[in-house]
């Protein structure tokens, strides 16, 4: 059974972040371990910089030593309060490691700070509790003492294998070919509510294929948005200019008033809108429209929907807008063609920092956004996918890449399953190679 801490994510955060993003590897836990200053000294003995955790009641108590200690070397002690939000710190030593853990040390006379694993209790001076703001005359007693290495969450090794991913994902839809080749370019719409950041997205996957950050498409702030035409976006390879096969489908903004009007979901589904299209949010297009496309072919319809939410307002939906969300999702879901989610600005969410978001779907707070969406809105936990787009940075950034990059590789593998689940009628024969239709005259007759 592996051993956990018994840190929450939010203090685990606190902490680290508090440290310049750390990430914890857990070294010794009291409760599984003997109760033993040398056992707990052995086990951090040149393991780096690490954090003593102590678990007293409604506060946590750690000293975090910077330095890689041994047994015979002096260090200093970060003493930290945790208690709710607020961060208490003072500095001690330096002093030898074991004169901070061992009970037989200083223990007649007082201590600037002493960890007494035998009686469970912390032992301070009187200008360190002061310090540290924590109430005088009160026994400090503890019911588990953990012990955790710190890493910088964002090493060389880290961001290597970050690189890696990138260029692998990089390669994997510049080679990427529509199924059966029914298509040249898979088109994936866009759609969401005003100013989650749909624009933004396509900005920001167009800047990692061109290398470097790009503003193609005007971005508006808020709740405002800018896009009122239907925008088709093909996307460029960096080294020779070909369009890469997928096309990004910009639509106007879903609102409580105005926006999208619901009845273009399905002209644009269908593939009857064409580029540039003036919406109308009082009216649909209709067939009488001049530019309506009476006749699409296969290659103007919509092979995937990303819905597109900022993560910070999922909780804030009103009711007209979840009803205006749930109605686009069934409308998408009759058309054969499969929703998913992206969810944007998780980076600017409390307490996420760049180094979180190699691993975002394990942060907490993205997990609550995720199953609000999941709640609310009705789309499956295994159809959201988080994306950290390009808003105010000019340099790219591998890490924002690799979720982007990741997202856009789900959206191209649901586009296949449109393609493929397509009946026969629905296909246009002459776009696929091998599937070339034949004249009976061109068959030599043998009697």
């Amino acid at each position: 059974m592996a051993v956990t801490t018994r840190l929450t994510w939010m203090q685990e955060k606190k902490l680290q972040n508090y440290l310049g993003e750390k990430q914890f590897s857990l070294l010794y836990k009291a409760s599984v371990r003997a109760i033993s200053a040398k056992d707990l000294l052995q086990t951090c003995y040149n393991q780096g910089p690490t954090i003593t955790v102590i678990y007293s009641f409604d506060r946590i108590l750690g000293a975090y030593i910077q330095e890689n200690y041994h047994e015979n070397k002096p260090v200093r002690i970060t003493l930290l309060v945790l208690e709710g939000t607020e961060i208490s710190r003072c500095e001690i030593g330096p002093r030898l490691p074991h004169c901070f853990y061992c009970s037989w040390y200083d223990r007649n006379k007082i201590s600037n700070f002493l960890i007494d694993l035998s009686e469970k209790t912390v032992k301070m001076s009187l200008g360190t509790i002061k310090e540290l703001k924590l109430p005088e005359n009160q026994k400090i007693s503890f019911q588990e003492c953990e012990v955790f290495r710190c890493e910088d969450l964002l090493d060389t090794r880290k961001m290597k294998g970050v690189t890696e991913l990138r260029e692998s994902l990089l390669s994997a839809i510049r080679t990427y070919k529509p199924y059966r080749d029914l298509v040249h370019q898979v088109r994936i719409l866009l759609l969401g509510p005003t100013g989650a950041g749909k624009s933004s997205f396509f900005n920001s996957v167009k800047s990692v294929f061109r290398g470097c950050v790009t503003h193609q498409v005007l971005v508006g702030s808020g709740t405002t948005g800018t896009s009122e035409q239907y925008r088709t976006y093909s996307v460029k390879a960096e080294n020779d200019g070909s369009p890469l096969p997928f096309m990004l489908c910009d639509s106007m903004g879903l609102s409580e008033e105005g926006g999208l009007c619901m009845d273009d979901i399905h002209h644009i589904l269908k593939g009857h809108v064409p580029d540039r299209y003036q919406f109308d949010c009082m009216k649909p297009i209709t067939q009488t429209n001049s530019n309506y496309i009476k006749f699409p072919l296969l290659k103007d319809r919509i092979h995937c929907v990303a819905f597109v939410f900022d993560a910070n307002s999922i909780e804030n939906l009103s009711n007209e807008m979840v009803t205006k969300i749930r109605r686009a999702r069934r409308e998408t879901i009759k058309c054969g063609v499969v929703p998913l989610v992206l969810l944007t600005c998780v980076d600017s969410m409390d307490l996420i920092r760049r180094g979180d978001i190699i691993d975002i779907y394990r942060c907490t707070p993205v997990k609550l956004k995720m199953e609000a969406v999941h709640r609310e809105l009705g789309f499956a936990l295994s159809d959201i996918f988080v994306v950290c787009n390009y808003t105010s940075e000019w340099a790219l950034d591998p890490i924002k890449d690799v979720l982007n990059l990741s997202a856009l590789r789900q959206l191209l593998w649901v586009a296949d399953d449109f393609l493929e689940d397509l009946p026969p009628e629905e296909i246009d024969l002459k776009w696929i190679p091998f599937a070339r239709p034949v004249r009976l005259s061109e068959f030599s007759v043998t009697p």
